[in-house]
């Protein structure tokens, strides 16, 4: 597979994905954002939760700016603005009245942010008609679909994968960890993605780098031919699992013990 389009078409069927595949990028300038065509500015006032669900579900290209009307929180998350410590002190006193039960708590949240190099514009597409080379490709799905994805490297070669929790504000857990780190990053995302975002219960999101997309892919096709896909095959919860298993593990089918 050479383009995006493939890419994000193959992890769809594989995956059954209710949504699109994220491509997300930063850029230094907002000019360049004029090169990208048929490319949304947001002008009304809005959050960053807004945006993935604009590429994801509703198909759009959506571009944001330093001067533009995200929430200027969102915009230091998001590397549009830099973070001072006034901001995060000013940021802090907020939490501490909703989600964190003191300023000190909130102020140390802010410190675990993963910050991404400040830039001018940031830009969201659905993966498979980006316009622009993806800085971080962002995947929901529900657990059973992310797990396979994570398997799917793992089969490929393995590593042991981690997750970050930090409350509020947690697409930093997926896009900024990854962006940072160069690693997938699995998150859960937080209220305001689900109340602002349209994030449904049963989501979760993975980040990946551009680069473990072939991976994934590779590892879903090698999985499957063992036996193991999604969606997944019910056993059955107070059945004897022997006969099925013996489909997937050379010694499954064996006659257990007494």
């Amino acid at each position: 597979m050479n383009t995006w389009r493939e890419k994000a078409e193959a992890l769809k069927r594989k995956l059954s994905l209710r949504t699109e595949p994220i491509a997300f990028k930063r850029f230094d300038t907002a000019d360049e954002l004029e090169k990208i065509e048929k490319i949304t500015k947001v002008e009304m006032t809005h959050t960053f939760c807004q945006l993935p669900f604009m590429a994801r579900v509703m198909g759009m290209t959506i571009g944001v700016t330093t001067d533009g009307k995200t929430l200027d929180r969102c915009k230091r998350l998001h590397a549009l603005y830099p973070t001072t410590e006034e901001s995060m002190n000013e940021e802090a006193a907020m939490l501490s009245k909703t989600w964190f039960g003191s300023k000190e708590d909130a102020l140390e949240q802010q410190k675990d942010y993963p910050r991404m190099p400040v830039g001018e514009a940031i830009a969201l597409a659905p993966l498979g008609k980006t316009p622009f080379e993806p800085d971080v490709i962002s995947i929901y799905g529900n657990p059973a679909q992310i797990m396979m994805i994570m398997c799917g490297m793992q089969k490929v070669k393995y590593e042991q994968f981690h997750f970050s929790f930090i409350g509020e504000g947690a697409c930093t857990d997926s896009i900024g960890r990854c962006y940072t780190s160069g690693r997938p990053a699995l998150a859960i995302p937080c209220y305001g993605e689900r109340a602002i975002g349209q994030v449904a219960d049963d989501e979760i999101v993975i980040a990946l780098p551009p680069g473990e997309i072939d991976r994934v892919l590779t590892g879903l096709d090698m999985l499957r031919k063992v036996g193991f896909k999604y969606p997944t095959a019910f056993i059955g919860g107070i059945s004897n699992p022997i006969k099925a298993l013996s489909q997937f593990y050379p010694q499954g089918g064996q006659k257990q013990k007494q």
